[in-house]
């Protein structure tokens, strides 16, 4: 997996690549909670993303609950169809917002 971090005002972007899973998550998850240290609205773009299990769909969860504690915006970005495949069986494509696109938010 791959994780890169680009600020687009007022949003800060979390780019996740490759596969999302068990070995890899830990990392996805200890970068989108220091991002939410920052008091910055979050987008998670997820285009690049080929697998993605349970475990990093945990860690988009934990994202988005300390984004609600503290009152801040937190999206998801372009989901690749495999996660949202993941993101669907677990009916959490009706929880997060999920937008087509980077342009579509900022």
């Amino acid at each position: 997996m791959d994780i890169q971090i680009e600020y687009r005002t007022p949003y800060m972007v979390v780019y996740l690549s490759g596969e999302v899973d068990l070995h890899s998550s830990p990392s996805a998850r200890e970068v989108i909670l220091d991002c939410m240290k920052k008091k910055m609205p979050l987008l998670v773009d997820l285009s690049g993303v080929s697998y993605m299990d349970s475990s990093g769909v945990a860690s988009l969860v934990e994202g988005y609950q300390a984004a609600r504690k503290q009152s801040l915006d937190f999206a998801l970005v372009a989901v690749a169809q495999s996660a949202m495949n993941v993101l669907k069986l677990a009916r959490l494509d009706k929880v997060f917002p999920i937008h087509a696109s980077l342009d579509d938010v900022v």
